[in-house]
């Protein structure tokens, strides 16, 4: 029997992480008047901007819980489950963790969206599950004016092997292990404007785990880790700065971009979250002379869904998280796009 086809993106006012609430209202959303509680073993909570809390579980192991959902970032049910999945688990593997176990969180509009196509959301992100090795061991649902979907995850990791994002040193080489642009290539898409080119490498890249984190955990000079999302690689390198007293130096030149982008940029396709997210933190953001600031403004703050690792580690040890990526077949993310600097002016510069 033939069935209708649905395109998700024109049922949502967002895409992907770009539905994040911007920095700037988060912070007032988080203050609290009341007393702050002590919990010796929480390790890692509300008190730090980091990808998921930690909870000390004794005997040096801790356990990592995190959720993270949002509106479809792609026309595909299967591929939105499978983005949404994707995303929401490496927040374990930005930790350094292990994943075990994930809940599905599902809103989903019945009397628009047949429940044959949120089956088809739940059948991709228990492909990526399967991939990541755990199971989707249950959930929970609401009838929402707009599609939604994400997971609830649950990770292990022994306390040496935890990585935070506010831990970097001075010196650090800052690596970068996916390009950016999934949120220039969402709003193209969206809008009917996305090349037949540039679909396959914008999916691969959305779909892809970032199964490295456990493995970079490991490494000792490895200081601080955190993926690029909603917030986009500017928003989550200030935190890692401010976090660890720091700034940092962004060589802009270095950063890998998505089949496509810049060419999109050009053409002002740009998500309304861009905007936001600049608003929150421009004050904190200097550049050199020869950067161009126009298509570096577009980019650099663009959200990404399911980015990539953004790595601080010792020079000394650079060597090893290269190892790691080459073995990953991640080549072209070899070179650092930055370095973590001494307490300046701004706290990030691009040059």
């Amino acid at each position: 029997m033939y069935e209708t086809s649905y395109s998700l993106t024109q049922y949502s006012h967002g895409a992907g992480c770009g539905c994040k609430i911007s920095p700037q209202v988060l912070e007032q959303i988080l203050h609290s008047e009341q007393p702050d509680q002590k919990f010796p073993e929480l390790l890692v909570g509300n008190h730090s901007k980091d990808d998921a809390a930690v909870y000390d579980l004794g005997n040096d192991q801790a356990l990592i819980s995190t959720t993270d959902f949002f509106m479809p970032i792609v026309d595909d049910a299967f591929d939105f489950g499978r983005i949404a999945a994707a995303n929401a688990i490496s927040d374990v593997y930005a930790m350094g963790g292990k994943p075990i176990m994930a809940i599905a969180i599902l809103g989903w509009p019945v009397e628009k969206l047949p429940a044959s196509l949120a089956q088809k959301v739940l059948e991709g992100a228990r492909s990526i599950c399967a991939e990541a090795g755990i199971p989707l061991a249950g959930g929970h649902s609401i009838d929402s004016p707009e599609p939604l979907f994400g997971l609830s995850v649950n990770g292990l990791a022994n306390h040496k092997d935890l990585k935070q994002n506010n831990s970097a040193r001075v010196g650090d080489l800052l690596f970068l292990t996916k390009a950016l642009g999934t949120g220039v290539l969402s709003t193209a898409m969206k809008r009917n404007l996305l090349e037949p080119d540039h679909f396959q490498p914008f999916i691969d890249q959305l779909v892809l785990l970032n199964k490295l984190g456990a493995t970079i955990g490991k490494i000792e000079g490895v200081h601080a880790m955190t993926d690029v999302t909603g917030f986009g690689l500017l928003g989550h390198l200030l935190e890692m700065a401010e976090g660890s007293g720091l700034s940092a130096e962004i060589y802009y030149a270095a950063i890998p971009t998505l089949p496509g982008v810049k060419e999109y940029i050009s053409k002002r396709i740009i998500p309304d979250a861009t905007f936001r997210n600049w608003n929150s933190y421009s004050s904190h953001v200097g550049f050199a002379k020869g950067v161009n600031v126009m298509e570096a403004f577009s980019l650099l703050p663009d959200p990404q869904t399911n980015g990539g690792l953004l790595i601080s580690v010792d020079p000394n040890m650079a060597h090893k998280v290269r190892e790691q990526l080459s073995e990953a077949g991640l080549i072209q993310y070899l070179e650092p796009i930055g370095r973590m600097v001494l307490a300046g002016d701004k706290r990030i510069m691009v040059q």
